[in-house]
């Protein structure tokens, strides 16, 4: 069912509840909705893209250590593949939904589309708090949840890759158990594996390499310079840390950090190659001697030039976007400003860089893992780098052309230019009947 109103098209945001708001599937549907408005999307092609061609739900029973069985809940949702194999990354969380994992399905549809790249839409997850379980049991998880998923994924048919709580050693798993059932080894089915598995180069750091690539085009198109431009990154995760890291060897000060347990601040800048160090030794960054702690809600209100949102979705709503002293946005989570904080944003005058832009390093670099795997020869770091960063350069210019074209936002420009490649290939492709 429709969430916007019919005057989606006009200035005015439609109403919310909050409830819709912060679902991620009803807030990706009304940007999508709006999008597809303005380019006058031919209705038919309209409705095949409103909704995933896939959703598969998977209970996976598992032998705990204990010898107890539990049984645990799994989803995979396959928004599109008109452009290619259907691409995205398996979470495991207590929070994970199935809206959830639609929204994130049909993010990854319009990011490969923003970047150009010969992938659909797929996301995954299971719903279990992996921070009490041990390696055994995730394994034997993981392993039958890949086994449900068998006749549905494959290196020509849908792609997956690590996301919240799942890493490399997730993608061995995966690869080897679907290579057993193969009969042979198939590095191409997922990426995000290790490096001596057929994991690319530059992988782990290329969705903060991408965001940082991406401050940087923002602050040359606003007429600013690298030095002196203080920048708060929300999350210190693989993202924020990754992307905190890249922004201070650049020479960007920054000034604030922010984790799921406390928050740090230094107008000076934080020596964050020191902090990434303490925090590995530590398990925290609380207490780190080169900032003061601050709280965690309030930093991302401070003054500063960037803030980079990195943690989780909804962390820019309409009850903060208009505190935000921001003059850049870029967005290294997916989904973290809601549909109803984007009005309030752009009547600030803050400039967006939107999330299946700016975090599109990940999945690019993925794209050229599964290249890599399927033709046997691997690039060096400096290679993937190189051209990571043409692709992100690119796309950055290609969707702020659009957004002062069509004159809108970037966001919706983003979604205008994913859409409008999709569609034309979905409708040059034809109905099967």
């Amino acid at each position: 069912m429709s969430v916007i109103s019919k005057s989606a098209s006009s200035k005015n945001s439609p109403t919310l509840s909050l409830e819709q708001e912060i679902n991620p599937w009803q807030a990706q549907a009304a940007r999508f909705e709006l999008a597809a408005s303005k380019l006058n999307l031919d209705p038919g092609i309209w409705k095949i893209l409103s909704v995933p061609q896939r959703e598969i739900i998977v209970h996976i029973p598992v032998q705990m250590d204990d010898g107890s069985i539990e049984v645990f809940t799994g989803y995979r949702v396959q928004h599109s593949t008109s452009r290619g194999p259907a691409k995205g990354g398996i979470r495991y969380s207590p929070e994970v939904s199935l809206d959830e994992v639609r929204a994130l399905a049909s993010w990854m549809t319009w990011k490969c589309a923003v970047v150009n790249i010969p992938f659909g839409g797929a996301k995954g997850g299971v719903i279990c708090d992996p921070k009490h379980m041990s390696q055994g049991e995730l394994e034997r998880m993981t392993r039958r949840y890949t086994a449900e998923l068998i006749e549905f994924i494959g290196p020509e048919k849908d792609v997956p890759a690590p996301d919240m709580n799942t890493n490399e050693q997730t993608m061995a798993w995966i690869m080897d158990t679907y290579s057993m059932h193969m009969r042979q080894t198939v590095t191409s089915v997922v990426t995000g594996k290790p490096v001596n598995m057929g994991g690319s180069r530059g992988r782990t750091e290329a969705t903060g390499r991408g965001v940082s690539i991406m401050c940087d085009e923002a602050v040359r198109a606003l007429g600013m310079k690298v030095e002196g431009t203080t920048v708060i990154v929300q999350g210190f995760g693989n993202v924020g840390s990754n992307t905190a890291k890249h922004l201070y060897l650049k020479g960007y000060t920054v000034t604030g950090i922010t984790e799921y347990d406390g928050a740090l601040y230094n107008p000076k800048g934080i020596d964050i190659p020191a902090l990434a160090e303490y925090r590995k030794k530590a398990g925290t960054i609380n207490g780190f001697p080169g900032a003061e702690s601050v709280d965690k809600d309030e930093l991302i209100t401070r003054e500063c030039d960037i803030l980079v949102p990195a943690a989780t979705e909804n962390a820019i709503t309409s009850q903060n976007a208009e505190k935000l002293r921001c003059r850049i946005l870029c967005e290294g989570a997916n989904g973290p400003t809601t549909f109803v904080a984007d009005e309030i944003l752009e009547n600030k005058g803050i400039f967006v860089v939107p999330d299946i832009l700016a975090n599109a390093g990940g999945v690019t670099c993925s794209y050229f893992e599964w290249v890599q795997d399927r033709m046997g020869y691997f690039w060096t770091e400096a290679e993937v780098n190189q051209r990571l960063e043409a692709i992100m350069v690119e796309s950055f210019r290609d969707v702020v052309a659009y957004a002062a074209a069509h004159k809108v936002n970037n966001r919706i420009a983003a979604y205008m230019l994913a859409i409008d490649r999709v569609a034309f290939t979905t409708k040059q492709r034809g109905m099967y009947a």
